[in-house]
């Protein structure tokens, strides 16, 4: 047991004690509306987790970030390497999203559907509670001298800590290799992996420490989210807190003594609804105390608004004390729900999304990468200019596809060499090969742009990169031309 348990206080965590060391959190655990409305919304999303890698759309998973072939799949969507530009929008929208629900919610990400809370909270304490006890007992037990009990029940729960942290290190580990190849790897044994099998035991190990022991640590001293809260939030956001106007002055039920001048009975009465019970604090998951005010470590989990409630449906009183308002709500204030950053927020999200949307729309089935080969820029022989240059061909696609070459340029005289007829590049491949564009040196007066052009099948697409044909001084050459014809007459 720690000896310098930390009250909670707006000065410091409540999970670093008075000497330093740390204070294990031993959350109560309780029951209520919202605690039933978040396990049933984290079942929900780990069936997503869980699922996402089995769903099977256009060939490919929902999600199948295939980095070994820069390939991304995503529901149904296939974007190659070069095509992840796209992503920066979705991801703005995404972020400005976030902006705005916790612009009008708070910190509902955190409490509701961030991947620490539905892990720590609907799954790992859950097996702690069904092997230790309550909260009470978790405390005992840490009191307790070593003895068989104590690491019988401490080998158990942790066996099972590094199960469930290999088994969605393995389940993350789909997301990259598809399940039947995460199936085969697990069959052929580490020998046969040995990169992958020290990746998944590192991933077990980080996120066995993380669930076992560092836990809330995470959400006070590495997530920014909660630091970024004060910029994001005002007075008129919902979040969790506590009503003080009705609550204080807080205290136990108390006999008022007989007033001299009253014949009446002994009255009784509360000085405010909140009996300074503690619940509130013993159910929170990072140890803070609500009724000290909006805190960074609080992420809206809403345990101690069930907890509130319960025990005021004990004592008699209405639910409320501790629930989801904003600060204006709190102190009695008019709760104003449409204001500007609202407005900024939203046009920025739908900025991000709808140029996602757009870009999306022209991505291609497949895609053409040029570069100039290493070394001169150009050849002057045989009474022509030669540019060379690789083309990379990729197919997009779970089906072969046929493409064609041309360079389109105003220049007359123009030859090529290196894609002769059409040329099939097998499903989700692709292709590097030499492209060598020629001019005669007549024809040759400077510095030109042309279009590499590729023309794809199935799907009737086009993809150009525009390049520039390079020689030498068109002066030069002419000079060298006339003191060859001249020297051969």
């Amino acid at each position: 047991m720690n000896r310098n348990k930390q009250t909670p206080s707006r000065e410091s965590v409540t999970t670093i004690a008075q000497d330093g060391s740390r204070n294990f959190l031993r959350p109560a655990d309780v029951r209520g509306k919202y605690t039933l409305l978040r396990r049933i919304s984290a079942i929900l999303l780990i069936l997503i987790y869980v699922s996402l890698p089995w769903i099977p759309i256009n060939g490919y998973p929902a999600v199948f970030l295939d980095i070994a072939d820069r390939r991304f799949h995503l529901f149904g969507l296939t974007l190659a390497a070069e095509d992840l530009w796209i992503l920066f929008f979705f991801i703005t929208g995404l972020g400005f999203l976030l902006f705005l629900v916790t612009s009008l919610f708070g910190r509902i990400w955190c409490g509701w559907a961030c991947p620490q809370t539905v892990f720590l909270e609907h799954v790992f304490r859950r097996v702690e509670r069904w092997i230790e006890g309550p909260a009470k007992k978790q405390k005992e037990l840490d009191a307790m001298e070593w003895c068989p009990e104590k690491v019988t029940k401490r080998l158990l729960k942790h066996g099972i800590y590094i199960i469930l942290a290999g088994m969605i290190a393995h389940l993350f580990l789909s997301y990259f290799i598809t399940v039947d190849i995460l199936f085969s790897w697990l069959s052929e044994g580490p020998a046969s992996h040995p990169r992958a099998f020290v990746f998944m035991l590192f991933m077990t190990g980080v996120l066995y420490f993380n669930f076992s022991w560092f836990r809330e640590q995470l959400c006070l001293i590495i997530c920014p989210y909660g630091r970024l809260q004060s910029a994001l939030i005002d007075d008129d956001s919902v979040v969790i807190g506590y009503d003080e106007i009705r609550g204080e002055p807080r205290g136990r039920k108390k006999r008022a003594r007989k007033a001299p001048e009253s014949s009446e009975a002994d009255q009784i009465f509360q000085e405010g609804d909140c009996i300074d019970c503690h619940r509130c604090v013993s159910v929170c998951p990072t140890g803070i105390d609500i009724r000290q005010g909006l805190q960074m470590e609080c992420i809206g989990c809403s345990n101690c608004v069930d907890a509130c409630n319960e025990v005021m449906d004990k004592i008699g009183r209405p639910r409320g004390l501790v629930r989801y308002d904003s600060l204006n709500g709190l102190s009695g204030k008019k709760h104003k729900i449409i204001r500007p950053r609202l407005f900024l927020y939203f046009a920025l999200m739908s900025f991000g999304i709808a140029a996602f949307a757009i870009s999306v729309t022209h991505v291609k089935p497949g895609n053409l990468g040029v570069s100039r080969m290493t070394g001169t820029p150009f050849f002057v022989s045989d009474g022509s200019i030669r540019n060379q240059f690789n083309l990379r061909l990729i197919n997009k696609r779970n089906q072969p596809a046929t493409f064609s070459v041309e360079a389109v340029s105003e220049q007359e005289g123009l030859s090529t060499a290196g894609f002769e007829g059409s040329i099939t590049v097998a499903p989700m491949q692709e292709i590097v090969r030499p492209y060598v564009i020629l001019l005669p040196k007549e024809k040759y007066d400077g510095p030109f742009p042309l279009t590499i052009q590729v023309n794809g099948q199935p799907g009737d697409f086009t993809v150009s990169r525009e390049v520039e044909f390079l020689g030498p001084d068109p002066r030069l050459l002419r000079e060298d031309m006339e003191l060859q014809f001249g020297g051969d007459s």
